[in-house]
């Protein structure tokens, strides 16, 4: 297929040529892939200034969607890549063959740099999706920070950079830059930028920015980061955000403010025991979805509302392709149990879906966040149970909210009043706030950069 670059996609591959270092934050659509693919197609076949490109993705984004992308365009003819995912000894062959782009999921990348044997000799490194390294405990982030000084250039994408806040941008601009901009460590950025906000003596549980934080974080960065919203740039559809709300039976509400008073709870002759206030907040999700894990992980149930409100949903729909966001296991057993949904969790029930051959799916925000693209089989997506985290409710959402959608987008949210559910989607809402002010602040000036 013949590339013809929108504006602001040439100027983001321009931006990514001119810096060595940079972090686009692309907004859900608008081609992050080739934008970054023909960038490293002139940086090692046409300039040479590059010789071997690693791309770190989510699973099935590294098996499907950047092969795809590189053979979809006919401006790429030539570029040569291979996928190391599978078995190790399958990754090993991949990494192994002589080509210009090597494909790996994120998991793997702790395995790669410590345990595979091979050396690490990548001149340029793609992070896809940014924000999954802002956990600067974990093993992925160790080992690709240990080898970060032998890359000489580094893209990171994401669309969403601050889903839990500005904390998580210490992590996910220092792996790009080394502590350059940030600081080398996280309690001198924590010290320096915020505030306790909730906490129990010793015990901090969250922070706030200090007056004028955000604006300096902002700055300091900006040197290397550029900003798109999809809304600035390409037509999208329509979008119909909707609050359906459903109360707890007058029995299941007692139970439900007893385990959140006394943190322990007995149901249907079963154990509910929540040990910490995070133990508490899943119980609470739960229990406002309709069932429970009790101490053994046996399942008790508590109402069908959010089922009842599911059907009505579906009904309404009048035959038009539903996808279901679930969260809990047992969730997804009484969905599946009640409709004859299909789990989208297979490259052919992708395939399926997108030929309007899925009138109900069921999805895992988890496992289907990213990298999938599912506008062309429906435009109806019901949260059935929410998630704390911005990342993948947006990233979520997106799947059907994206350009080549032909239809309006409706998604619905289904609340359990009196419970977590409204603190869960006030969170959301706040956390929006504070990742738009971000994306504006280093959004990307294209007028002026046409001129």
């Amino acid at each position: 297929m013949k590339y013809c670059p929108h504006d602001y996609q040439t100027y983001a591959t321009n931006f990514i040529l001119q810096h060595p270092i940079s972090a686009v934050f692309l907004d859900m659509g608008l081609g992050k892939s080739v934008i970054t693919l023909t960038a490293i197609f002139d940086l090692v076949l046409d300039s040479f200034l590059i010789r071997k490109v690693l791309v770190i993705a989510p699973l099935r984004v590294a098996r499907d969607t950047w092969p795809f992308e590189i053979e979809k365009w006919d401006h790429l003819k030539g570029m040569t890549y291979s996928v190391a995912i599978g078995t190790e000894q399958e990754r090993k062959f991949a990494l192994m063959r002589n080509v210009d782009v090597y494909i790996i999921n994120r998991e793997n990348v702790d395995w790669l740099v410590n345990k595979s044997g091979l050396p690490f000799d990548f001149d340029m490194v793609v992070v896809d999706e940014l924000s999954s390294f802002k956990a600067y405990s974990s093993k992925r982030f160790k080992a690709l920070r240990r080898v970060r000084p032998k890359v000489k250039r580094i893209v990171g994408l994401t669309g969403t950079p601050s889903g839990n806040g500005l904390m998580d941008l210490w992590a996910e601009i220092g792996i790009l830059d080394m502590g350059q901009r940030l600081g080398r460590f996280i309690t001198h950025y924590r010290n320096k930028f915020f505030t306790p906000e909730k906490r129990n003596q010793l015990v901090v549980f969250s922070y706030k920015p200090l007056p004028g934080a955000e604006d300096e974080i902002y700055r300091l960065i900006s040197d290397i980061t550029i900003s798109m919203k999809n809304t600035d740039y390409i037509k999208l559809p329509g979008l119909v955000m909707n609050e359906i709300s459903v109360w707890l039976p007058e029995k299941e509400q007692k139970a439900y403010d007893t385990i959140k008073r006394d943190l322990i709870l007995s149901l249907e002759g079963r154990d509910i025991d929540a040990a910490n206030a995070a133990a508490l907040s899943g119980k609470l999700l739960q229990m406002a979805n309709g069932a429970v894990y009790d101490e053994n992980g046996g399942v008790a149930h508590l109402h069908d509302r959010k089922l009842d409100a599911l059907e009505d949903i579906i009904e309404a729909a009048n035959g038009k392709p539903v996808l279901v966001a679930y969260w809990f296991k047992h969730d997804l057993e009484r969905i599946l149990y009640r409709f004859p949904a299909v789990k989208l969790d297979s490259a052919a029930s992708i395939r399926r879906w997108n030929d309007g051959k899925i009138p109900l799916a069921v999805i895992h925000p988890a496992s289907a966040g990213h990298g999938l693209n599912l506008q062309a089989g429906g435009s109806t997506l019901v949260w059935f149970g929410l998630t704390w985290s911005l990342e993948l409710y947006q990233q979520t959402n997106a799947r059907l909210w994206r350009q080549g959608q032909k239809d309006t987008v409706v998604i619905h949210h289904i609340i359990t009043k009196g419970t977590i559910d409204e603190d869960v989607i006030r969170a959301l809402k706040r956390k929006d706030k504070v990742q738009t002010a971000l994306i504006d602040a280093v959004k990307a000036n294209l007028k002026e950069a046409v001129i």
